[in-house]
């Protein structure tokens, strides 16, 4: 494929349709219980996840035409939402071993992973929708360049928090909030 074509290629479509989900999903969850919202952020989780990995590498021509939409008002009204619903589960701890000499624990939070996630793929899909090949290209390559060094880690290791949330028994779940 021609890299004037990589931009409408068909993983890029899928990951558009799966982003639009996302975000679509997340502007209406006040409405959804706890339950419902970590149901469905461990069933969609795995296939951004997927799409993301798939996007191609796409040349940009115009940088100037990178734009983005998300405000810091609409990621805090995410963010706080997302902190009422998980309540004491939001905390989790990982291991971060980006530097093997010296492994340490970071705390992480749900809500702000999510709310981190909605922010790169609603600027995604809403620079996408401009009608211009330079839009386009720097939508593609802005997405596929924040799976690779933001969002993509933010939900693998969110995911795997919600497993957890889900598949252990209620009063292993009753633990004391992470506190540093």
């Amino acid at each position: 494929m021609k890299d004037e074509e990589l931009y409408m290629s068909r993983n890029v479509l899928e990951m558009l349709t799966v982003a639009n989900e996302y975000c679509h999903f997340l502007e209406t969850c006040e409405d959804y219980t706890r339950e419902d919202i970590i149901d469905y952020l461990r069933k969609i989780s795995p296939l951004l996840y997927l799409k993301g990995s798939l996007l191609p590498v796409v040349p940009v021509n115009h940088p100037e035409a990178n734009e983005r939409y998300v405000t810091e008002e609409q990621w805090e009204y995410l963010y706080n939402m997302f902190r009422s619903k998980f309540g004491a589960d939001d905390a989790y701890v990982i291991a971060d071993i980006s530097d093997k000499s010296n492994p340490r624990f970071l705390k992480c939070s749900l809500a702000d992973n999510f709310a981190d996630i909605y922010q790169d793929l609603k600027n995604f899909v809403m620079l996408y929708q401009k009608n211009t090949v330079a839009a386009k290209e720097n939508a593609v390559s802005e997405c596929c360049r924040l799976f690779e060094t933001h969002w993509g880690f933010r939900l693998v290791n969110a995911h795997r928090q919600l497993h957890h949330l889900i598949f252990t028994e209620p009063e292993e779940s009753q633990e004391p909030p992470i506190t540093f």
